[in-house]
């Protein structure tokens, strides 16, 4: 897990929509030999609730979109469901290793959080109500596409 002490390959800067303009954040992308590390740091969350989160196929906060799912798998085996965000006092700190995708097939889609907790059942999305926060996947400058360490 040295690379969580590295400088990430990808980033995504989150926003709330204008129900939650206080929400910010920001979710971190590290390519390792293993998969991608997915470091997500959140504040001023609804206090004390747990939040759908999920990358999605759409290349702005605008419009709407699905969950990024190259394979057409089913929900939740779309390669955009992370684990759900669970807020403690308004604040988010989690950090997964997934190998449903690399960096480079997510760099320019969009990171949702969601209004209510995934239901990780109800196809196609896990009934995790309306996208609360977004923010764009971009690759931090000077990185290489892999960063296998």
């Amino acid at each position: 897990m040295a690379s969580l002490f590295k400088q990430p390959s990808a980033r995504a800067n989150i926003r709330g929509n204008e129900l939650y303009p206080d929400i910010k954040g920001m979710i971190k992308f590290y390519q390792t030999g293993f998969g991608v590390i997915v470091s997500v740091q959140l504040s001023e969350l609804p206090e004390n609730s747990v939040l759908g989160f999920h990358i999605h196929d759409g290349d702005n906060c605008k419009e709407l979109s699905t969950h990024y799912n190259p394979r057409n798998d089913l929900h939740p085996y779309h390669a955009g469901d992370l684990p759900p965000v669970f807020s403690a006092g308004g604040y988010a700190f989690s950090a997964v290793l997934t190998n449903r995708f690399t960096v480079n097939e997510i760099v320019g889609r969009t990171v949702i959080l969601h209004g209510l907790p995934d239901d990780f059942t109800t196809q196609p999305s896990g009934k995790s109500g309306e996208k609360i926060a977004c923010g764009v996947i971009d690759r931090v400058a000077g990185r290489y596409p892999y960063n296998f360490d």
